[in-house]
């Protein structure tokens, strides 16, 4: 997912440096709600993650 919004976010900025700004700010859009996906899925892992008993 994360890999994802990193290419989404590259996509956008070399749009942005050629001028298409529609498909640039629709990247960007794309980039920002996998990263948010992604921060949500890693939180969610981190709290419900199995541990191993102590002894």
């Amino acid at each position: 997912m994360l890999s994802w919004a990193l290419m989404f976010l590259v996509i956008a900025l070399i749009a942005g440096l050629f001028g298409f700004g529609l498909v640039g700010g629709m990247a960007y859009g794309a980039a920002k709600i996998c990263f948010f996906i992604f921060l949500v899925l890693a939180v969610i892992s981190l709290l419900t993650g199995k541990r191993v008993p102590t002894e």
